[in-house]
């Protein structure tokens, strides 16, 4: 999801795959052991999640279809979040930067409506219906269980993320008339995504 970050270490950036790549639809596998592999690659999507100016990246953004999400709202202003840690209401940079690894979320509360991004789709935007909150339970990249309650921006973009790492995108949840404004764009983005993997592909077939 997008928004704004501190400046990251461009050495570990990824590439952020874009609408058209056929592993945004795909479920990730659960992650069954946490490797130096693992932990790395949280750090890279980290780094690339700042690099683009988002708040939070999937691993299947990065092209790797697995439960991994990392998420980052400390530079979020003007749009409040809040958190309970053990029931108790907690300051959400207490948990920031945030590596959930096979992540359960249970949204809750009212249905609220508010903008969302997403950095597979680079300058599109539509208001998306969501509950206002979330109950999460995770691991860490650290291998730590962690459990919380959260509501606003963070339940949002929780909930995003959620839905990546199961092959929905936000898109999905356009209502029909924004999802018709914004076919023009996203049939452009397809086919621009889709002409880059058969470029690709056809590169791959004529190296020696």
């Amino acid at each position: 999801m997008a928004a704004a970050h501190p400046i990251a270490n461009p050495a570990m950036t990824l590439q952020v795959v874009k609408y058209g790549h056929p592993v945004l639809r795909k479920k990730g596998a659960r992650i069954e052991k946490i490797t130096a592999e693992i932990q790395a690659l949280a750090a890279a999507m980290l780094e690339t999640m700042r690099a683009n100016k988002g708040v939070g990246l999937a691993a299947q953004q990065v092209g790797q279809a697995l439960q991994l999400t990392v998420l980052d709202l400390r530079g979020v202003t003007d749009r409040p979040s809040t958190l309970k840690l053990d029931g108790k209401e907690a300051d959400i940079a207490a948990i920031m930067p945030l590596v959930l690894i096979n992540p359960a979320v249970v949204p809750a509360g009212e249905p609220a409506t508010a903008p969302e991004g997403c950095l597979s789709f680079p300058e599109i935007y539509g208001d998306i219906i969501r509950p206002c909150l979330a109950e999460v339970r995770a691991t860490t990249d650290k291998g730590q269980a962690i459990e919380f309650s959260c509501g606003g921006f963070l339940a949002r973009v929780i909930q995003h993320e959620y839905d990546h790492l199961h092959g929905i995108l936000f898109i999905d949840r356009l209502s029909r008339d924004t999802k018709d404004e914004l076919k023009s764009k996203l049939e452009e983005l397809q086919a621009a995504t889709k002409a880059g993997l058969k470029t690709e592909k056809d590169l791959n077939i004529k190296k020696p």
